[in-house]
């Protein structure tokens, strides 16, 4: 509990006191926004805002992280270690197509193949190392389950049902796609001053209270009440979870004091994809990936609109359903003011999050 409050605290004030240092230094090196010029014209007004942003609140994450467990004096777990790979991964990626954008001044930095190519690779990596048995604990646990999830871990979606190598080959596929989806989900979303990072400071944040729930009702937890096993999580390091999502929440907040309108800097596609990443790796390491449609619910809708305007378009040979999308930037076109359509969509992340978390204690209460 102490290595969760310190990480969170000492991430949201490492962002909060120096993400005006940050900006200073990407406006000398030059990592200014483009802008579209198909877009909204209201924001013409952002172009060369510093950019890039993701690398604050993900070098604060980490650091509240290691911070945490050092005055916790808690030795750092492998979960927590995989969070901060695949979000660092992912960023790492974004960073490549961030500077791309900043170097040419256009908006394409990286191409989509290349972009995906990237993801699957720290995807990849992620799912050996999570079932890998060279990372069982003593309880025998691997980070990754065997099983897809939604609460958690559905016996008869057994991916390694065929033998280990049939399984190692599907659970890799599994993890590329919530890995792929998750992160162009979040990079969607990033369209408005705020809103990815609001968003997914309430999507994080759920992993908080399912880490903590279910580290306090772990089948491992010596504690435990006999009565009530049959509802224990079998999870590894669970707490360690809630520990990076409040590192990563903490960090969030205090980015979001910068981020917010009028924006002093953005995300890009380095903080993006990163948390995309983190979002994803969470959910596969708690065992509810399925879940994460919920908790993820506005990214979903969002992303959706982008496939839906496309495939109308080609259907109808030019005809579109919305006026812009993402669909954020259709009400922009409809007359909202940007911060209502912010405001706005961070309440329904805000639903989708209470929903998918209360689905999580209801199949609880259900045992």
């Amino acid at each position: 509990m102490i290595a969760l409050l310190v990480a969170a605290a000492f991430s949201l004030f490492f962002t909060l006191l120096l993400t005006p240092l940050f900006v200073r230094l990407f406006k000398r090196l030059g990592w200014g926004q483009f802008i579209r010029d198909d877009g909204p014209q209201t924001h013409h007004t952002k172009r060369g805002t510093p950019t890039m942003g993701g690398i604050v609140f993900i070098v604060g994450a980490i650091l509240g992280y290691l911070v945490g467990h050092a005055v916790a004096g808690v030795p750092l777990t492998m979960v927590g270690t995989l969070v901060i790979g695949m979000m660092g991964g992912l960023g790492l990626v974004g960073f490549l197509d961030d500077f791309l954008k900043t170097r040419k001044q256009r908006s394409l930095g990286l191409g989509g193949w290349s972009k995906i190519l990237g993801q699957v690779v720290i995807g990849s990596i992620f799912a050996i190392l999570a079932v890998s048995d060279v990372f069982r604990d003593e309880n025998g646990l691997t980070p990754g389950s065997h099983f897809i999830s939604v609460v958690r871990d559905v016996p008869w979606l057994n991916l390694f049902a065929f033998g280990a190598p049939i399984g190692i080959a599907l659970f890799m596929i599994w993890v590329n796609v919530i890995t792929v989806s998750a992160s162009n989900g979040v990079n969607v979303a990033d369209g408005l001053d705020g809103l990815a990072s609001g968003a997914a400071i309430f999507a994080i944040s759920a992993y908080i209270v399912i880490g903590f729930w279910q580290a306090n009702q772990s089948c491992f937890n010596a504690l435990l009440d006999p009565v009530v096993e049959y509802k224990c999580y079998d999870v590894r390091d669970p707490l360690d979870l809630a520990v990076i999502a409040a590192a990563i929440s903490g960090a969030l907040i205090g980015f979001l004091w910068w981020n917010t309108s009028p924006a002093q800097i953005f995300m890009g596609d380095t903080g993006s994809l990163g948390l995309g990443g983190a979002l994803a790796a969470l959910a596969i390491l708690s065992r509810t990936e399925l879940l994460l449609l919920l908790i993820g619910g506005l990214f979903i809708i969002v992303t959706g609109s982008v496939i839906v305007q496309r495939v109308y378009f080609k259907l109808t040979r030019g005809k579109r359903i919305f006026l812009m999308s993402p669909l954020h930037h259709h009400f922009e076109l409809k007359g909202w003011a940007e911060v209502t359509v912010v405001v706005r969509f961070w309440l329904i992340a805000a639903l989708f999050v209470a929903a998918g978390v209360g689905v999580f204690y209801l199949e609880w209460v259900s045992r």
